[in-house]
């Protein structure tokens, strides 16, 4: 890769977040999803959550979460990955 050019986000191994930035977990039931909580005011973008199909608007506490495996690999379960907002990922 060229000098100043970083490789794709959904190509980097998964690493975990601090506990500064938000927990991470894993749960199962409907399958296997990594699930990492952001606290209010660290995300500063929107997000529509797949739950209600509603804005999760930037600065709002929400949960983001992945397969553990995606179906050709993790690569593809962190590419996977959706914003949801709480209530609507405990309902799911």
């Amino acid at each position: 890769m060229g000098r100043g050019r970083r490789a794709s986000k959904h190509a980097r191994p998964h690493r975990p977040l601090t506990s500064a930035l938000g927990s991470e977990r894993v749960e199962t039931g409907d399958g296997s999803w990594v699930v990492r909580t952001v606290p209010g005011g660290t995300s500063d973008k929107s997000y529509v959550c797949p739950g209600c199909q509603r804005p999760v608007p930037a600065g709002t506490g929400h949960v983001v979460a992945w397969p553990t495996a995606g179906r050709f690999g993790t690569e593809l379960g962190v590419g996977a990955r959706r914003h949801w907002h709480t209530a609507c990922w405990r309902r799911r």
